[in-house]
Parts: C-alpha cells; structure tokens; sequence
C-alpha cells in the first residue's frame, strides 16, 4: 500500500485536541496492513499532526479488525490470529462470489458441479460470521478444514475420483490448520483429509465413481489449475504463517522490552526460585540493593548471603508458599559485598497451581528498620525521662522538706516569746538553720551546674596551679565530717606534682565531690584514700574507699543525673544523686577521663585523669538527651567494671 505523508501545523484548543488525537488514531489504523497487522510502520507525532494518503481498501481493513471478537482483541496476538482467519475466507469468498456473472458470461450456463462449487464458497463467509460472534478460534478452524475437504472431495469425486486434479486440495487442508497453533485442530483436519483421500480411493477401487464430467484435454488443463492454485493457497498460508511469526516475535519483544523497563524502573528486586529455594531468575534491582551482579545471585548465589540466623526463616517461607499457595511475608538480613547486612522485606507467592515455581518481591527495608529502633530508642528514652522525673521529684523533695523542715521549726523556736531559750540554744538554733540554708544552696547548684552542662552552656575558665594545696584543701575541709563518721581519711600526694591548667574552681568541686561521696558511703571504721601522681601529660587523681560498693547492673547507670545505687538504698544517705553526674561533666569539659571500679561490699575506687594543659578555647559539653547526666564524648574513655 503507498503512504504520502505530510506535515500540517498544530493546532490548538479542545478541538484542535480532539481532531488530532482522531487523526492518530486513525493513522495507526490506516498504516497498518490487513493481515499482518504490523504498527511498526505507523508514525505519531507530538507537536505537529501527522496526517496520510490512504488506499480504497482501507475501510476493508477497517471492517476486518472490527469483525475480530472483542474478547479476542484484548490480547494483540489472539486478534492477529483472527484477522489473518478472517481476511481471506471473507475476501475470497466475496471475490469468487463477484466473479459469477463474469464467468456465467464467459461459459455460459453453468453446470450443476459449477454451481455447487460457487455455492460452497459462500461457507467461508459463514465460518467467519461464527467466529466474530463467538471467539472460537479452534472451533473455526476445525470448521474451515472440514469445510475444505468437503468441498474438495465433491470436485474430485465428480471429476475421476482420486486422480482428479481437485484432489490435491486435500494435501492443503493440514497445512491450513497449522495456523491455528493448535495440534487437535491439525489432527482433525489431517484424519478428515486422508478419511476424504481414503474414500476416494475406495470408491474407485470399486467403481463406484460417476462418470467424469471433463473430457481427456480438459483433465490436463485442470490439473495445471488444481496444481497452480494449490500451490498459491498454501504460498499464501506460508506468508500468514510468516506473518503471525513475526508479529508473534515483535509482540513478545515488546512485551520482554515493557517487562525489562519495568523491571529496571522498579526498586523492589523480583526474584523466581525453584522448589528447593534455588534462583531461576532475578531482575536488576537486586544489584544496587545487595552490590552484586544479577548473575552471581543465580541458583544458591542468594541463599549464601542471607544471615544464618534468618536462613531457616527464608526457605520456610519459599516452601509455605510452593505448598500451600499462600502468600508468605518475612523479614531477613541479606548481606552485602562490603560485609555489612541490609535488611530485607520478601514477599513470597506461587507463581502457578502446579508449577512449583515461587516469585519473591525483595524490598529493601533498611529505612524503615531505622526509624523503628529509632521510635525504640525514643520510646525508652521517654520512659527513662519519666523515671528521671519521678526520681527528681522524689529526690528532690526528700533534699529540701528535711532542711526547710529544720529551718522552719528552728525558726519557729526561735521567735516564739514563750520559749525561754539561753544564749548557748539559740546559738545551736541558728546554726542548725545556717546548716540546713547552706545545704538547701549547695542543692540548687547542683541542679543548676547540670542544667548548664546539659544545655552546653557551662564554660571553664582554666588557669595554671599547683594541684597539691587544692587537694590538701579539700581533704582539711572533709577531715571532720569523716571524723564524725568514724571513717580514717588518707592523704598520698606525690612529690614531685606539676602543675595543672585547669579551672580551680571545677577541680574543687570535683575533689568535694569525691571525698565526700566516699565518706558519705563508708561505714564506720573504714578507710577513704585519696593519691595524687603524674602518668605522662596527665595528673591522676584517685579516691579509694572500703565501703558498701556498687553492684554491678548499676554501674551502666552511674553518672546520670539523680541517680543512686540500689545499696544506698539499704541506708539513709542524704544526697540529690547529682554528684558523680557533675564530676563527669566537669572531667569531660577538661578532656580529661574518669576511671571508675567497684565491688559490692569491697569498696570504690575511682580515678580522674586531667590532661597537664588544655586548650583556652571555651568547651560546651555535648548531651544526648535530657535528664541523663552530660554525654561521654570519644575522649572521654570512662571505664566502669566490677
């Protein structure tokens, strides 16, 4: 067919829309040749409108695809098997039928054999008529070969029986089945053409054959018909054979094209496995999402890396899905070139009822695994949040109802008239008041100091000294309180001590702080040490008591804000919990480290390391969460064991 095509401006609008979107439509319909079918030729353009000169046949064409079962025509293969069924019985019946008047002209009346035959060529038309309204494709081919035969044994029984030249018709009836794709629909025509040929062939072994109505001389021109139009009926099913081939070849690679892009296109991995779990086949997307070729995932190549924790999980999941054609979903780590594992969610489902075959949909749940220990991780912090809080609140009213108690009950005392109180008792009075003023401070500033370095806003301000008298000092200051407690306070400083950049002020806090828990936590009669030596670039400071200890599922914890060990809870010990916590944040803050071991019932030894010299620049203590103590950072290597 000649095609011209020319290019016309675009137009616009909803009109413009509409015609053009007519206008394609209609061109992919007019390109394309009626028994092939073949779009490949077709042209549609964006932007511009591509219009064509089509041939008068095409509304044939037209007629043809819409005689096609709709039921066929939902898959492009099956509607081109129709077509090429349809197009030429109906055009060759409806030629042989426009050819009557032509050849009654030509040979005048027509015998009554003529006139069967051109009545036997309108059954083409009504196989056609039963195909389009049912969909039967078998069923019209085994029609048409038996259609075929009959006609073909009538000719050649009325015209020398199997030596008449239609007989040869019955060698094409097969090979017209072979389009059908179908091997009952060959069986049948093949039986039907040689039941036909074997009856002809005893019909004539008996002499039951009629006269032939054809002369000697018209025998052998007929024979040349038979033979020249046997010959180009079956050339013709050659080419509609070729024709479905190759339209069956260009569907397919569209289709495996269509597959591929979306195959390549999706983020999830498809993955076909056999009855024991072995890969048959694995799309692209597995690459990127486990670093490795397609290929070398192929038979075991997956099952080796997935973890062996999960592997049980894995084939359980591949087998359920094989026997109880159910859908199957687990989670499993897959791991990857670099060694690390990606988490993996499979979907498994059977591919066919009695296949065997299960297809799997790997998706890469890494993401998702993240933000679930994430929410975890938040959730527990939530509740050690709400822990802390209660702790707090319990701490903190313990701290201040007992000092505010004393100073409203000695204050009372003190100004009520009626008492007669000496000198000496009110002496006492104001002084328990003072006590009780000075502890209910020494409590907000603890609070206050690890609000500070929680919010990264507490700044040292370091300075060179000699840490000898600092220590000497603060041991002078605790002396009496471990007097009063009946605990033996020693003093081992080393001669020859350098001095330290550090902030005095932090470094006594963090010496009281110490000696004081240490003493606070020894029963009477035991021993709190305090050494002081140089190792390399740092001054290291330890204070070692022989008292209660620390067990050993508290030594995690030590260090958060408010927090105290379950053995102090064995004895009433006055303190926020906050100590340790500021003695951490403040070491942190130099650089420095912070030692700390114990056994329960033995005693504490704890160690602070101060680097000699830090630098001027301000520090801010980085926390990971609130109501936690300050955060130990990669330098501050705080050792904690039993």
């Amino acid at each position: 067919m000649l095609r011209e095509y020319r290019r016309e401006p675009a137009q616009t609008g909803a009109a413009a829309s509409d015609w053009a979107s007519r206008i394609v439509s209609l061109s992919v319909r007019l390109i394309r040749p009626a028994i092939n079918s073949n779009v490949n030729e077709g042209r549609v353009c964006f932007g511009e409108t591509c219009t064509g000169t089509v041939s008068f046949l095409t509304p044939v064409w037209n007629y043809v695809d819409a005689l096609v079962h709709p039921a066929a025509q939902r898959d492009a293969l099956t509607a081109a098997r129709h077509r090429v069924f349809i197009a030429p019985r109906l055009l060759g019946s409806l030629a042989a039928l426009a050819s009557l008047p032509v050849y009654i002209a030509i040979r005048g009346v027509p015998s009554a054999l003529e006139v069967g035959v051109f009545s036997w060529l309108a059954v083409p038309i009504v196989i056609v008529y039963y195909l389009s309204r049912t969909g039967r494709y078998d069923s019209a081919h085994v029609l048409s070969s038996l259609s075929l035969t009959m006609l073909a044994s009538l000719v050649a029984f009325c015209t020398g029986g199997i030596g008449s030249f239609a007989a040869i018709w019955l060698v094409v009836v097969p090979l017209e089945a072979a389009l059908s794709a179908s091997r009952r629909v060959v069986t049948i025509a093949a039986l039907s053409a040689l039941a036909a040929a074997g009856l002809l062939l005893a019909l004539g072994a008996t002499g039951l054959l009629p006269k032939s109505v054809t002369t000697p001389e018209q025998q052998s021109a007929l024979a040349a018909v038979g033979i020249i139009s046997a010959t180009l009926y079956a050339t013709g099913l050659a080419l509609a054979a070729g024709v479905l081939v190759q339209d069956t070849y260009s569907l397919l690679h569209t289709e495996e094209n269509r597959h591929r892009l979306l195959a390549r296109a999706m983020t999830d991995a498809v993955v076909c496995h056999g009855r024991h779990g072995a890969v048959l086949s694995i799309s692209p997307a597995a690459e990127p999402m486990i670093g490795v070729r397609a290929n070398e995932l192929m038979g075991h190549g997956l099952f080796d890396r997935v973890h062996v924790v999960d592997r049980p999980a894995y084939l359980s999941a591949i087998a359920d899905a094989a026997a109880l054609a159910e859908e199957r979903l687990v989670e499993l780590r897959i791991r990857r070139t670099n060694g690390q594992f990606v988490w993996v969610e499979m979907r498994c489902r059977l591919r066919d009822l009695g296949g065997g075959e299960v297809v799997s949909v790997l998706r890469d749940i890494s993401d998702r695994k993240m933000q679930d220990r994430a929410l975890e991780l938040a959730r527990a912090e939530s509740e050690r949040a709400g822990t802390a809080k209660s702790t707090f609140i319990a701490t903190m009213s313990h701290e201040l109802r007992t000092p505010l108690n004393a100073i409203i009950g000695f204050s009372d005392m003190l100004t009520n008239e009626s008492l007669e109180l000496d000198a000496a008792r009110r002496s006492d009075y104001a002084r328990l008041i003072n006590e009780s003023g000075h502890h209910l401070l020494s409590v907000v500033n603890g609070i206050l100091d690890v609000s500070k370095m929680e919010t990264g806003n507490f700044r040292i301000m370091p300075e060179p000294f000699s840490p000898a008298p600092v220590i000497a000092g603060c041991a002078d200051l605790l002396a009496l309180k471990a007097r009063e407690s009946g605990v033996e306070l020693t003093l081992r400083l080393a001669p020859d001590l350098p001095e330290v950049a550090a902030d005095r002020r932090a470094f006594n806090q963090i010496l009281i702080n110490l000696i004081a828990n240490a003493i606070k936590f020894t029963p009477r009669d035991g021993r709190v040490t305090v050494n002081a030596l140089r190792e390399g670039p740092h001054l290291a400071v330890t204070v070692e008591d022989t008292g209660i200890g620390i067990g050993e599922a508290d030594m995690p914890r030590l260090g958060e804000a408010f927090f105290q060990a379950h053995t102090s809870y064995d004895r009433s010990h006055d303190g926020s919990g906050l100590g340790l916590s500021i003695v951490k944040g403040l070491v942190h803050l130099h650089g420095g480290e912070v030692d700390i071991k114990s056994r329960l019932g033995e005693g504490t030894r704890v160690t602070v390391k101060l680097p000699l010299e830090i630098a001027n620049d301000p520090v801010r203590l980085v926390v990971t969460g609130r109501n936690r103590g300050p955060a130990i950072s990669a330098n501050d290597r705080v050792k904690k064991s039993a």
